[in-house]
């Protein structure tokens, strides 16, 4: 597969993420196949522009009625956003990139997105390990065996990228967005 210039880096971590991530779940016995607890329904935030581009590239190769249609979720997605932020709820709401159970932009989906699932740690520095247990539909794996997935080089090498992206690309800004909302 050729790599588009500006993405290649990226590219080249979301492959060692991928396989990381494989290579971790399988030690589990742990299959993502989607559950009750749907990842694609949980409130993510995504803070890098060089994601935000890649994901929009991807989106560009879809056929215009499919994104046509994802634009309208979208809108749908933002619009619930906005109103449970005045009730203070928790927001459990389908990605629009998800159709039939399916991500239409998969091979495009953002680092969290690919990094989801399987108990985790990160190591900030100065501060003890963050864990995360992962999520529930593993948990009956994940309590018998313990195959800690550090992200904290796959976090490290997003920095550079990103740092390095926003360098060629003249962007200053932070940026802390939904999938709905960079498809906007």
């Amino acid at each position: 597969m050729t790599r588009p210039a500006p993405f290649s880096d990226l590219i080249a971590l979301y492959e060692k993420m991928d396989a990381a991530w494989n290579d971790t779940a399988a030690r589990y016995g742990f299959v993502c196949n989607g559950c009750q607890d749907n990842c694609c329904e949980t409130l993510f935030f995504h803070h890098t522009h060089i994601e935000k581009a890649y994901l929009r590239h991807g989106f560009k190769t879809l056929p215009l009625p499919r994104r046509q249609r994802i634009k309208q979720r979208a809108r749908q997605y933002i619009q619930a956003m906005s109103d449970v932020q005045a009730s203070d709820t928790p927001l459990r709401i389908m990605c629009p990139a998800n159709e039939n159970g399916q991500c239409t932009l998969y091979r495009f989906r953002p680092m969290i997105c690919r990094l989801h699932g399987i108990p985790h740690q990160l190591k900030k520095p100065g501060s003890l390990p963050e864990k995360s247990p992962g999520c529930a539909a593993g948990a009956p794996l994940f309590d018998v065996a313990d195959h800690p997935f550090d992200r904290t080089p796959f976090y490290r090498e997003m920095s550079i990228v990103e740092i390095h992206y926003r360098k060629t690309h003249g962007k200053s800004t932070r940026i802390g967005e939904t999938i709905a909302q960079m498809l906007i």
